[in-house]
């Protein structure tokens, strides 16, 4: 199939396909000519990518995850969400620590804008 299709099927525009293509994360893509032609593994990869997109994963651990391989480890892959879901705990910790701080912030202002 053309990249069009691939493109109606994942959702990924013609763009971020070829970019996945460039950074080596599709595998092998025939060329027909000009034209690049995908397979059923192609689109579960691109859609595989954007669902890892969409849980924070960039393309770049998205490419380290697969190291030399065009097929995922899945012991690999669930110590990097381990890794992954710690450092988000991490985050909203740090972002629950700020969220007081402004808060004690407000307070004080507050405090003073009653006494003037």
């Amino acid at each position: 199939m053309y990249i069009g299709e691939v493109s109606k099927l994942t959702g990924a525009s013609a763009k971020a396909i070829r970019l996945y293509e460039s950074l080596g994360l599709l595998g092998t893509v025939v060329r027909k000519g000009s034209y690049r032609i995908y397979d059923d593994n192609h689109v579960r990869t691109v859609i595989l990518i954007k669902d890892a997109q969409s849980i924070g994963v960039s393309l770049a651990e998205f490419k380290r995850l697969l190291g030399d391989k065009t097929v995922l480890s899945w012991h690999v892959v669930s110590t990097f969400l381990d890794q992954k879901s710690k450092a988000i705990e991490e985050q909203i910790n740090l972002l629950h620590q700020q969220q007081s701080m402004i808060q004690t912030y407000q307070d004080n202002i507050k405090k003073c804008l009653e006494t003037n």
